[in-house]
């Protein structure tokens, strides 16, 4: 049975971040550029995920499955307390794809979001041909697909990070809570 474990970034694991992130499937989906995915790349994106989250702006976790290995990454971004809303992102390493990590990772991530930072909703995109990304979202389901309308300047926000045509999910506090209790009973 597949398990995981969100841990807190640590510069030791930047190596065997960085070979993951410079497989062309995760590098291409993430629109991430060869000096991100090097290994001084992936040192420097540690270091500010390491300040964002002191800075309160920015939850972020390495996964490692149920033999500690380190999987991938998630993230709640560009937190606003004010607005109570948040983003989320993940990527699992391709070795690691369709055996269900990125449900469990999520799920554990928006516990955090919910019943610890109190937010109300976590904002789900993906890159319009990040066709993957927007199949595991349409998997979970707590999710609202296609708020792009209802939530406009959050959409165009994406948008404007990614630099390319996005779509915008959502994920209420209400909808994930209800969920979670009933997962709870039948676990």
């Amino acid at each position: 049975m597949v398990s995981i474990t969100l841990v807190p970034h640590d510069i030791s694991f930047a190596e065997e971040m960085s070979n993951m992130t410079s497989d062309p499937a995760i590098r291409q989906a993430l629109g991430m550029t060869d000096a991100q995915c090097s290994l001084e790349g992936t040192r420097d994106f540690i270091r500010l995920v390491q300040l964002e989250e002191r800075m309160g702006q920015q939850v972020s976790r390495m996964i490692f499955n149920e033999r500690n290995q380190l999987i991938g990454v998630i993230s709640l971004k560009l937190i606003d307390e004010l607005q109570k809303t948040c983003h989320i992102g993940t990527w699992i390493g391709k070795a690691h794809w369709g055996k269900g990590y990125n449900e469990l990772a999520k799920a554990e991530i928006l516990k955090i979001a919910f019943l610890q930072l109190d937010l109300e909703y976590v904002f789900a995109g993906a890159r319009i041909g990040n066709i993957r990304s927007q199949k595991a979202q349409a998997k979970l389901p707590y999710i609202t697909l296609h708020v792009e309308r209802q939530f406009e300047h959050e959409w165009k926000k994406l948008e404007q990070q990614e630099r390319t045509p996005c779509i915008l999910n959502m994920i209420r506090r209400e909808d994930f809570l209800n969920w979670y209790e009933q997962y709870k009973a039948v676990s």
